[in-house]
């Protein structure tokens, strides 16, 4: 078994009128790319949920409700690989003006919130990655909002 060297917490963020929330990221020379909220799990995190929650408020001055696993990736990493954990969860609020952190504080380009319809259409409408995160939420849209119905116990 390969050696797990590091492991991200990542949010599939419903808003209240079904919009995915996204970071579109825009490096200098680089195309355009839209991320999930969230990022590596912290010596000082007790819980990858912990790491959810505090990556969410770092990035977009959020608060989450209650996050329900969703989607698991697993990247090749020198030494070993690198664990991203996404969890489906409603964003309960949000100010921009909260946001800090490395991305905030020291940007490397450009770190815009979007929000895009959850639908399969809307997910094609931008470059999603991880790519194999993209065909699972347009292949599962209907499945993610059942984990968001609140009845799985």
């Amino acid at each position: 078994m390969r050696s797990v060297v590091k492991r991200t917490a990542r949010a599939i963020l419903l808003d209240e009128e079904d919009r995915m929330v996204l970071i579109k990221r825009t490096k200098p020379g680089s195309p355009p790319y839209w991320i999930t909220p969230g990022g590596g799990v912290e010596p000082e995190d007790t819980t990858v949920v912990e790491a959810l929650r505090r990556e969410v408020f770092e990035e977009l001055g959020g608060k989450i409700g209650r996050p329900v696993p969703a989607f698991v990736d697993t990247v090749p990493e020198p030494g070993g690989v690198k664990i991203q954990h996404f969890f489906a969860c409603r964003l309960e609020s949000m100010d921009p003006a909260l946001r800090h952190g490395p991305e905030v504080d020291e940007p490397n380009g450009e770190y815009d919130i979007v929000r895009v319809p959850f639908t399969p259409s809307g997910l094609a409408s931008v470059g999603l990655v991880p790519a194999g995160l993209a065909a699972y939420l347009r292949a599962n849209v209907e499945g993610i909002h059942t984990l968001l119905a609140g009845d799985l116990g």
